[in-house]
Order: structure tokens, then sequence, then C-alpha cells
């Protein structure tokens, strides 16, 4: 391994420990998001509740849950930080330990991509903390799906390819 990697690696550690951290502060928080009697979730509004329904919770919320609903996507600010960094970190570890040029050069990509995945979590974010102020939603629903999904495909994949890759003992040569 050369320094590369080694810089690479602390980057990742340090994007762990911030990942790590504010995922407990906010799964913390998450316990406290109720409405009408009925837990909710982030994830759900991200990508499983239908506009309808996230419209009526963001509408129903209490002062409290409201607060700590703001609070929690602050918080996801900070773990942004955390996990984009990291993914890339592993990717390009992952780069260090592999022969096959095609795969380095996807690799990359993906590692590159992190920065599209991490603007869509900012404008995610963004148009959840814009709905609680005013819980009306338009049309940008289907673009907010839209850029939720391409976050998830961009840092899954990433981060499923990357991570083999990096716990292998041995480089991967080339076939």
């Amino acid at each position: 391994m050369n320094l590369s990697y080694y810089r690479w690696k602390r980057l990742f550690l340090f994007g762990l420990g911030l990942f790590v951290g504010t995922a407990y502060c906010m799964k913390w928080m998450e316990e406290d998001l109720w409405v009408n009697k009925e837990k909710f979730t982030v994830l759900g509004l991200e990508l499983f509740y239908s506009k309808e329904k996230v419209q009526v919770i963001l509408s129903t919320l209490d002062y409290r849950v409201e607060t700590i609903l703001r609070y929690l996507l602050y918080f996801d600010f900070a773990f942004m930080a955390g996990v984009y960094p990291g993914i890339t970190a592993l990717c390009m570890m992952a780069r260090e330990k592999i022969a096959s040029s095609r795969l380095k050069k996807i690799l990359l990509f993906l590692a590159a991509f992190q920065l599209l995945a991490w603007g869509a979590d900012l404008m995610e974010n963004y148009c959840l903390l814009v709905w609680i102020k005013e819980p009306v939603i338009g049309s940008e629903f289907e673009w907010y799906h839209g850029i939720v999904v391409v976050k998830w495909i961009i840092a899954l994949t990433g981060a499923l390819l990357s991570i083999p890759l990096v716990l292998r003992k041995k480089p991967l040569e080339t076939y």
C-alpha cells in the first residue's frame, strides 16, 4: 500500500466517526417523531410515504415534534459530511487494491459521484425544511422523490462495491 491509501483511510476513519456519532443522535431523536399517535420516520418521509401522507404529517406536527424533526435534519447535514467523503475514501482505497483498469475507472466515477449524492441529500433536506415551515407540497414532490432515489443509488453502489474490495487481504489481480 502506498501513502495515498493511508491518507484516504484517515479520511474514511474521520467520516466513519462522524457518521456513527450523528447516526446515534438522529436515531435517538427519531424515537420522538409521533403525529396523531402514530410514529413516522425520516426514511418514510424520504422514500415510502405518499405526497398526501407527508403533507398530513408535516401539517399536523405539534411544536415539540416539529422542533425535534428540524434538529434531526440539522444533524443530518453533519451526517452527510461524514457519509459521502467516507464513501469516496472507500472507493479510492478500493482502487489501490485492484489491478483492473476498468474497475479502477468505475470506482473513480463512483467516488466523484458522491458529490452528486451529497448535493441531492442537501436538496432533500432543504425541501423537508421548507415543507415543515409551509406544508403545501406541489408538483415538486415527484422531483424530490427522484433526487432521493438518485442519492440512495449512488451512495449504496459506491459503498457496496468498495467495501468488499477494501476488506480483501491481497490485491485483486486482473484476469
